[in-house]
């Protein structure tokens, strides 16, 4: 299914850009060639029936991807930018003996308990030009629910668990957001993300493969090399966290036009500052569209389209998924009420590796998933995400979402970012506190945000302490740590 996808591709344009990195590019022939090769050292590496990988967003994260996938194991992308002792966790939850990954992360590999296999070590050269006088060998026989990849959560608020995400799960999100999204083969893609995290897994690997679509990959993060790349590469699709937007919003370099090119630019994986939306626009005239996603989903659940677009939501559910918001009573409620968002559609996953009863917390008979997340669906069938079931503050008896708190935070011109978490208190149960980064170049009181904030919300909701930070912790994907925080109060 998605090996097939590749040799497709291949055959049907050998010579269309596939991926490039800036040290290296690869025709669509020469990835599908490089991943016959990979197919091979991960047969030959390991007896086992799953392969680590450890590679960050490059020509190479496909070829590995796919060739893993090719010799009919499960392939378990690793996030390096994991503490070491956690990252060892992970790889033994998995039952890993060996990992595909680069010299650049040899001191971490080191410390692992499985092999590395450094693909710097390895005749690639040679087996390429020795592969590429071959025809492709033939797809693995696979079924639709065998597990093509393991992606460990991100852990921001529990431990990270492994989600089984199967080839059924994988190829239906990716044609079901190409139909949704009315992309197609002519697009450019920038990949920013870590190929670990499953929005830069299937947005930016593998979509653009099921397309015969350009990637542009930059290994690491930096605002200004993304905002040049788009300009130089004339990228027409651009996947991205709203702390990366935030970013490039703050470089003084990057040019009004910069950005012309762009056909769609999608804001994922946590709620888009209304400043950023607006500053995105007013500078670069790019209209930022959210989308909303998890792991467990494989990951597309919604997403605003250029057709289709209304501020302040995640758009639609694209095509082939089911949302229903859910009230306490287990009832489905009426649009514009909030509640539970429960999915349903072919990329919900299979599970949580080796936690069936966690699995069946999440994942009902009839094949809902409950995600966690609070929202309200209006009457024209857009979502709106509204909070986190298990980040929600009970404050004298009532219930309140920090993501309410943290919205009218971020509507005071001075702020950049918010986030709110709740703090035991012996009279009301809990307060909400306040963590803010100001913009560049812009101060701000403690005091002064909490009379913004008191303008628009209930005393109960008013923050009753307002901490400024330069910074604050982040997970691999940019998204604040709220766990962290918690040991800062």
């Amino acid at each position: 299914m998605l090996v097939n996808a590749l040799i497709d591709t291949a055959n049907r344009q050998p010579d269309v850009l596939a991926v490039a990195d800036g040290t290296r590019e690869l025709t669509y022939k020469r990835l599908a060639t490089l991943a016959a090769v990979f197919r091979g050292v991960a047969e030959r590496e390991t007896s086992l029936d799953k392969v680590g990988v450890i590679l960050p967003a490059s020509s190479a994260f496909p070829g590995v991807l796919f060739g893993i996938l090719w010799s009919g194991k499960t392939a378990v992308p690793l996030n390096f930018l994991l503490r070491e002792e956690e990252l060892a966790k992970v790889v033994a939850d998995a039952g890993l003996d060996t990992i595909l990954t680069v010299r650049h992360f040899a001191d971490l590999a080191s410390k692992l308990p499985a092999r590395a296999v450094f693909l710097e070590d390895l005749p690639l050269k040679r087996k390429m030009i020795l592969a590429s006088m071959k025809p492709y060998p033939s797809a693995p026989i696979v079924g639709e629910n065998d597990t093509a990849v393991i992606l460990y959560t991100s852990g921001t608020s529990a431990e990270p668990k492994g989600v089984e995400l199967t080839y059924r799960n994988l190829h239906s999100n990716c044609v079901d957001s190409i139909a949704s999204l009315e992309v197609d083969p002519r697009q450019r893609f920038l990949n920013v993300l870590p190929p670990f995290h499953v929005f830069g897994l299937t947005a930016n690997v593998l979509v653009p493969v099921f397309l015969g679509a350009t990637v542009y990959a930059i290994p690491r993060f930096n605002p200004v090399a993304v905002a040049k790349a788009v300009e130089e590469h004339a990228i027409s699709v651009l996947l991205a966290i709203p702390s990366m937007y935030a970013a490039i919003l703050r470089t003084k370099s990057s040019k009004a036009d910069s950005f012309r090119s762009s056909y769609i630019a999608v804001s994922g994986g946590e709620p888009l500052p209304e400043r950023v939306r607006e500053g995105f626009e007013a500078r670069f005239g790019l209209t930022l569209r959210q989308g909303y996603g998890l792991t467990e989903t494989s990951p597309v659940v919604s997403a605003c389209t250029v057709d289709a677009y209304k501020v302040g939501t995640v758009g639609r559910p694209i095509r082939n998924v089911e949302v229903r918001i859910v009230g306490a009573d287990g009832e489905d409620l009426r649009p514009g009420l909030d509640g539970e968002i429960f999915i349903r559609s072919p990329g919900v996953m299979k599970g949580y590796y080796k936690r069936p009863e966690e699995t069946r917390k999440v994942i009902d008979p009839q094949g809902w998933f409950r995600t966690g997340d609070i929202g309200r669906i209006d009457a024209e069938g857009f979502l709106s995400i509204t909070g986190r079931a298990k980040e929600m503050l009970i404050i004298g008896g009532e219930n309140v979402f920090p993501r309410e708190i943290e919205a009218v935070l971020e509507n005071h011109e001075a702020v950049l970012q918010a986030a709110v978490i709740g703090m035991a208190d012996g009279l009301r149960g809990e307060v909400p506190i306040a963590f803010v980064i100001p913009k560049k170049d812009c101060e701000v009181s403690a005091e002064e945000l909490r009379n913004f904030a008191r303008k628009s919300l209930a005393g109960h909701k008013t923050p009753r302490r307002v901490e400024i930070r330069e910074d604050l912790p982040v997970g691999p994907t940019g998204k604040i740590l709220k766990r962290k925080l918690r040991e800062l109060v």
